[in-house]
């Protein structure tokens, strides 16, 4: 088990950037693959971008290729997600989640959200 705190999210206009982070504590974060989340208000939690336990490979939903990054530290325990050229429809709480390193992101470990909000 791994325990997630993310951080970053807040106001801001569209077309504007925000980079989150999620800090995980334990050793063995190099073993989990990870990945981030969000949640609109209404809908149902959406798989948003994922990262291989080495980094070396990235996945994105559809919705934020081209715009949204993922990356990870692992000498830090964190993980990120660089998100620009923001849309008012990307206004959710985005959530960190951690799995063992062959399993299917959305199942074992979450942090607890962090709010961003997409608006003039």
């Amino acid at each position: 088990q791994v325990q997630l705190v993310e951080s970053g999210g807040g106001l801001v206009q569209p077309g504007g950037s925000l980079r989150l982070s999620c800090a995980a504590s334990g050793r063995t974060f190099s073993r989990y693959r990870m990945g981030w989340f969000r949640q609109a208000p209404g809908k149902e939690r959406e798989f948003v971008a994922g990262i291989s336990w080495s980094g070396t490979s990235t996945f994105y939903a559809d919705f934020v290729k081209g715009r949204f990054t993922i990356s990870r530290d692992n000498a830090k325990n964190t993980v990120y997600l660089q998100m620009n050229s923001l849309k008012p429809e990307d206004t959710a709480v985005y959530y960190c989640n951690a799995v063992p390193r062959y399993t299917d992101l959305g199942s074992g470990d979450w942090g607890q959200g962090t709010q961003v909000t997409v608006s003039s």
